[in-house]
């Protein structure tokens, strides 16, 4: 089965139930959707993976990535779907390292996605369509903020897609813009 990006919505509301688990997710997917793009890949087939790659955060918290498994699996849906969605654990819950593309690409935006959303809510606009990579870089360099996004992992990740960490930021936020609205981020009206 491969599944549609319905089979995949309807699947994580019914694990998710968080709205910002499901921003997250929707934030995910719109970044993952990008770098498609940007490799030459499919969209779509990269935009699932990123909509569900959280699926089993809520309810299995400690069983992270291991529960997706079972999950898509008893959903029928195709290995490296899956493969990828466990993978962008990899060191952190689980011992599958991202290998393809498509892996490497959540692997690493997965924690950024998080910087990127604390960084634009702080911002006196509230916004993602005015946020630069810079502002992105100064925050990174506090410790302090934002401290459950990972940089360990974001540098890694970068390296492994043999990529700059500003050009990674920069079509972070660009994915991250074409959904400001559904994830929050569309800023406060002028």
């Amino acid at each position: 089965m491969i599944p549609t990006r319905d089979d995949a919505w309807q699947l994580l509301k019914q694990y998710t139930h968080s709205e910002n688990l499901l921003k997250h997710a929707l934030a995910v997917e719109a970044v993952m959707r990008h770098f498609a793009g940007i490799y030459g890949e499919d969209p779509e087939k990269w935009g699932i993976v990123g909509l569900v790659h959280d699926l089993d955060y809520e309810n299995w918290p400690d069983e992270h990535c291991r529960k997706s498994r079972e999950i898509l699996e008893e959903a029928g849906w195709p290995e490296e779907y899956i493969r990828a969605v466990v993978s962008h654990g990899w060191g952190i819950c689980c011992d599958v390292e991202p290998v393809s593309k498509m892996e490497k690409v959540l692997y690493t935006i997965d924690e950024l996605t998080g910087l990127i959303t604390a960084t634009a809510l702080v911002r006196p606009s509230k916004s993602i369509m005015d946020l630069q990579v810079s502002s992105v870089k100064k925050k990174w360099k506090d410790k302090a903020f934002a401290a459950g996004a990972n940089r360990a992992v974001i540098e890694r990740g970068a390296q492994m897609l043999g990529a700059e960490l500003s050009e990674i930021i920069g079509n972070t936020i660009e994915g991250m813009k074409k959904v400001a609205k559904e994830i929050g981020l569309e800023g406060i009206p002028a």
